[in-house]
């Protein structure tokens, strides 16, 4: 049930992309509901999806 979770949160994080206060609330959501393990690497994952996205980089702060 916990991956179901971590999917889930990429899912939405994949489809709000398009605007960063929505990306920020989502993700603090996913950070809520993921085991720490799962937060570690949603952290990777954010990385390299925000690479070339620069208007999600403030979000970021929410993984620290």
């Amino acid at each position: 049930m916990a991956r179901a979770m971590f999917d889930y949160t990429i899912t939405v994080l994949k489809k709000v992309s398009f605007n960063s206060e929505l990306f920020c609330k989502e993700l603090k959501k996913g950070l809520e509901n993921l085991l720490p393990n799962e937060v570690d690497e949603l952290s990777i994952w954010l990385q390299c999806f925000i690479e070339n996205k620069p208007d999600l980089l403030i979000c970021m702060a929410l993984i620290k």
